[in-house]
């Protein structure tokens, strides 16, 4: 319910494979949520190859934004003009990205802010943070998107590093993952160049919970919790162990991407096809 006189904040994420639509109340540091959406219209598709968003995804993309528009025109008018819309890898990597943010701006009348992949890092701690009990103990905050991946590592009393790597479940699988279900020889591809990227990067070997955060992390956990619909209250904080995440890139590396579909279609419907870029990216950095 809309608290009188305080106009909801609303965010919008711009991703390689999905766009997200945040409205939420926001008073005393607290943020209480009053809608949420999420679309897959992959704008990264076939970015990884030639640095270009195609039209047909930028289309797509388009006719999400006009739809969380409408529905914020008819729900939450006084907060249109005020929502805040970011976009991240795909757009940060595309050389047509002007072209694309303009024709935002037309359609939409929204401006985008491209984040850098450290202010995206930064935010995803900040975020992942945000719903979790306080803990003495360091948390690693690990953001698993299309096009890269995030990893930031700090505690209750602040951000110690951060920083994004251009691997992502969209951007792998369509690099090494050609086959349907894919072959031994490219899920080894995908292993190799994961640990390549991670090569040099600090080890920490004190005590540090792992956090996962974005779509491939939340559709499994959704999927061991056997919900009939997306709930984030109960996706937070769910433990998912890597024996788990194991079974399942055994499962999918054996299927092809619409028979994951059609077995899971409340929560991998779209992800098909790069989900097990996805869950490898993960189990490297475990």
């Amino acid at each position: 319910m809309k608290k009188e006189n305080i106009v909801p904040a609303v965010s919008i994420d711009i991703g390689t494979n999905s766009v997200l639509l945040l409205v939420a109340d926001v008073s005393d540091d607290t943020l209480t949520l009053l809608h949420e959406e999420s679309n897959i219209p992959r704008l990264g598709r076939g970015t990884d190859k030639d640095k270009t968003l195609q039209p047909e995804s930028c289309n797509r993309v388009l006719s999400v934004l006009s739809s969380y528009k409408a529905f914020l025109e008819v729900n939450y008018p006084e907060a249109v003009q005020s929502a805040v819309v970011t976009a991240t890898s795909a757009v940060r990597d595309a050389s047509n990205r002007d072209y694309f943010m303009e024709r935002v701006k037309t359609v939409t009348g929204w401006n985008i802010r491209i984040l850098s992949g450290k202010e995206e890092a930064e935010t995803t701690f900040k975020g992942a943070l945000s719903v979790l009990p306080k803990s003495e103990i360091s948390r690693m905050v690990i953001d698993i998107g299309g096009g890269s991946t995030e990893i930031a590592y700090g505690s209750e009393n602040g951000l110690k590093s951060a920083v994004s790597i251009d691997m992502g479940s969209v951007r792998f699988s369509e690099r090494f993952l050609k086959s349907s279900p894919p072959k031994k020889e490219e899920i080894k591809q995908v292993r190799k160049e994961i640990l390549k990227l991670l090569r040099g990067m600090e080890r920490r070997e004190n005590k540090v919970e792992i956090v996962g955060v974005a779509g491939t992390v939340t559709s499994i956990a959704a999927i061991e919790l056997k919900l009939n619909e997306y709930d984030s209250e109960k996706v937070n904080g769910y433990r998912l162990s890597r024996t788990t995440i194991e079974s399942y890139i055994d499962e999918f590396s054996r299927l092809e991407a619409n028979k994951i579909e059609q077995k899971y279609p409340l929560f991998l419907k779209g992800r098909g096809d790069v989900i097990l870029g996805g869950l490898l990216i993960l189990d490297q950095l475990l």
